[in-house]
């Protein structure tokens, strides 16, 4: 009797070519007409016009720069290279984009649906991700310098080695998600669910983490000088003998760090 196929991942097919529908290839009139269109759309309140629907395209390498998206389709869509500076995308349906090296610098994209998205070393600089669903987003390398991702939905994401440095990441769920190797430099953590979140080798100087919930954080190496860790949760002293802490690291009542960190 063979043995049963080992289970996936709730989005693998999400990166999974073979498991994708076919690409859909459009003209630049096309792409031209619908935009307008979803233009239109917005503009009359949704009584003129058509929402577009780009859902599996091949849009690499398009220009969308300043555009209004705002509740566009474009999940499974392929957007590797496609820029995205100061767009309006708030409520897009981006689940499961392919969208490697992507600008997306200073746009808007709070409530937008990203669950499964590849955004490997996409640029997402003081862009708005509040309320987005991004559960099992591949997000390794990307940079996220100054955004706000405030609330958003990051479960089982992978952010390893990304740049976060003072992203606001108040009241994010973060559960289990990987930021081995990332930068989160004076980042705003407070009331975080960081629970099973895998932080080994990542840099919290001056990270703000009160209230955040850490019950089972890897946080084996983990920088985190000058942090605040006031009223976080689940922190247990075992965590914390794996992490780098220094003197004007603040820690919970009971607990303490060995003052090691490289400055």
């Amino acid at each position: 009797m063979s043995d049963p196929d080992p289970p996936r991942p709730p989005f693998a097919g999400l990166t999974d070519f073979s498991a994708r529908p076919p690409v859909r290839v459009l003209s630049r009139d096309e792409i031209e007409r619908m935009l307008a269109e979803h233009q239109l759309y917005l503009e009359t309140e949704y009584h003129e016009g058509h929402r577009a629907n780009f859902a599996s395209a091949d849009l690499s390498g398009h220009d969308f720069s300043g555009l209004n998206l705002r509740g566009i389709k474009m999940d499974r869509a392929v957007l590797r290279g496609a820029d995205f500076t100061g767009a309006s995308l708030q409520s897009a349906n981006l689940i499961g984009v392919i969208s490697q090296e992507a600008r997306v610098d200073r746009a808007d994209l709070s409530g937008a649906r990203l669950s499964g998205a590849n955004l490997v070393s996409a640029s997402l600089e003081d862009a708005c991700l509040a309320k987005a669903d991004m559960e099992f987003a591949l997000m390794a390398k990307a940079l996220l310098r100054g955004a706000c991702l405030r609330e958003a939905d990051m479960s089982g994401a992978q952010l390893d080695g990304a740049v976060l440095t003072r992203a606001e990441l108040r009241k994010a769920n973060l559960r289990g998600a990987g930021f081995r190797n990332a930068r989160l430099d004076e980042a705003d953590l407070r009331d975080a669910r960081l629970g099973g979140a895998f932080l080994v080798g990542a840099s919290l100087r001056a990270a703000d983490l009160r209230g955040a919930y850490l019950r089972l954080a890897k946080l084996d190496g983990a920088d985190l000088s000058y942090a605040n860790l006031y009223d976080v949760e689940g922190l247990a002293q075992a965590q914390l003998d794996l992490a780098h802490c220094n003197g004007r690291t603040k820690l919970p009542e009971g607990l303490r760090g060995a003052k090691d960190a490289k400055r």
